[in-house]
């Protein structure tokens, strides 16, 4: 992918993970990619989670002065060089949207909400590009604060992806909350551990893989602790896992912790990471794993390469969900080409991004019929949800639900009220696609392969005037009728449409 690429760029990746939060810099320089700055902070975000889920003050203002500091090193940095993504528990948090708003001032960059699959198909592509290029089949797995994630994968390409709700901090919390090492309490996080894999356990072991490799802090951690302690010569052994079981009931607590190689920060939330990792060599019969240096921040890195180089997965996953529903692609492809012709007339006029909007309005135009594979009656409204709800790799939770949003209401009524429910930037932009999406699927309603005449637009704030060549419209009656329709759509959208 960076191959005789004559450019030096700067590129960055902030993952807020359950228990850290990352940093990493780097430097495209003739097609290699240098490493310039990482910087870590524990905020552990994931234990200050309350009974309702809701992240709690101290926390919250521990992740603000985190990202305050983070936001100094990316000072300079374009926007579209930096991605920033939350993890669990910024997607179990009830109040995670009040605390996004506050996290994306102090970092100064948006932050997306990534879904555990997401995170999956991130975490090996760091993985992947860590250990070069590689074609047999690997397992990966992640031990994060609040989920683990497993996938196998050959070469750069994830084949299969699971992410389980337990990571260290959650499984700490809940069996070693007190600090306390007991045999009881560790027989219950290993079984809780076990019930997680169950449902995934038989896909796995049919799957099979060649290679076994660990990422991020728990798993790196444990390495440090088993080979430190001599109980392992290569990466990590089920024996020196079940040694080290025993050596933390010999410990006795959290705080009687002292095993060489183990950081009096990771201490606190070590026992729930060493748990997860010995129940999944039992369940899915691993007998040793190497760790890697790679993780979720260096695949969010080659991922934003890929966007910066015309090379974004998002594209690909979209094309496959219209196959997938069994999208009439040379239709779809009509209402692409004329959305973004109107685009490039008015982007201008509307202050909107011409290269977002297009790409947008494309992904868009090629899903608005998906909903047909499900039913006629309403399948704006199925295809929609088929957007918000399915996995996307590449596509945050806001992304999805902005996606969804377009397919929604490419037809029928337009309410005022359509765009509420999106994050308040993304709001003034989709509405205003909406309404060039809308046009652009109503003159494509007889699905004639026979060209559009040129038209022009003209915008204001609320308003769209079109122009269509002198005597069209009166050769083209259900077009003039479907327009004055439209026209009383938007209107109850606050918005007005006019033609001639």
């Amino acid at each position: 992918m960076l191959k005789n690429q004559p450019v030096n760029e700067t590129f960055a990746a902030i993952d807020l993970g359950s228990n850290s939060f990352h940093m990493i810099v780097c430097r495209l320089s003739n097609g290699e990619l240098h490493v310039e700055d990482k910087l870590r902070e524990m905020v552990r975000l994931g234990a200050g989670l309350d009974k309702k889920n809701r992240l709690d003050n101290a926390t919250q203002e521990r992740a603000l002065a985190c990202l305050e500091r983070f936001s100094q090193r990316l000072h300079g940095l374009p926007p579209q060089r930096i991605r920033a993504a939350g993890t669990n528990t910024l997607r179990i948090a009830r109040n995670a949207s009040d605390f996004l708003a506050r996290a994306e001032q102090a970092l100064g960059h948006s932050i997306e909400i990534i879904a555990g699959t997401e995170e999956a198909r991130l975490i090996y592509l760091g993985v992947a590009h860590s250990t070069g290029a590689d074609e047999r089949r690997r397992f990966v797995m992640d031990i994060g604060g609040g989920s683990t994630e497993l996938i196998i994968g050959e070469g750069f390409e994830p084949r299969y992806m699971q992410s389980l709700y337990m990571g260290c901090v959650s499984m700490t919390r809940n069996y070693f909350a007190d600090g306390a090492i007991t045999p009881k309490a560790v027989k219950r996080a290993e079984l809780a551990a076990q019930v997680e894999l169950a449902p995934v356990k038989a896909t796995y072991r049919n799957m099979g893989w060649e290679k076994t490799l660990g990422a991020s802090g728990s798993i790196r951690s444990i390495r440090n602790v088993v080979q430190a302690e001599g109980w392992s010569d290569d990466g990590i052994t089920l024996d020196s896992l079940k040694t080290l079981r025993s050596a933390m009931l010999d410990a006795g607590h959290i705080d009687k912790l002292s095993f060489k190689g183990l950081t009096a920060e990771r201490a606190p939330v070590f026992p729930g990471g060493v748990m997860v990792l010995l129940a999944t060599f039992k369940t899915l019969g691993i007998e040793q794993m190497q760790v890697s240096n790679g993780a979720l921040r260096e695949g969010l890195i080659h991922d934003l390469l890929g966007r910066v180089h015309h090379e974004d997965v998002r594209g690909r996953a979209v094309n496959n969900l219209a196959r997938r529903y069994h999208v009439d692609l040379p239709h779809a492809q009509q209402v692409v080409n004329t959305v973004q012709a109107c685009v490039a007339q008015v982007a201008g006029q509307w202050s909107l991004d011409l290269q977002e909007s297009r790409q947008w309005l494309q992904w868009a135009a090629l899903l608005h019929e998906i909903g047909l594979d499900i039913a006629h009656s309403g399948f704006h409204k199925h295809g929609a949800y088929i957007a918000e709800f399915t996995d996307l790799s590449g596509f945050s939770r806001n992304q999805q639900r902005l996606l969804a949003t377009l397919i929604r209401t490419h037809r029928r009524k337009l309410p005022a009220t359509a765009f509420d429910h999106l994050v308040e930037k993304h709001r003034y932009r989709t509405r205003h696609w909406a309404v060039l999406l809308r046009l652009a699927v109503l003159l494509h309603r007889s699905r004639s392969p026979e060209a559009l005449p040129e038209f022009k637009l003209k915008a204001g704030r609320d308003s769209l005037t079109i122009t269509f060549p002198e005597g069209w419209l009166d050769e083209h009656l259900l077009t003039q009728t479907d327009l004055i329709q439209e026209a009383n759509h938007l209107q109850a959208a606050a918005f007005s449409l006019s033609f001639s």
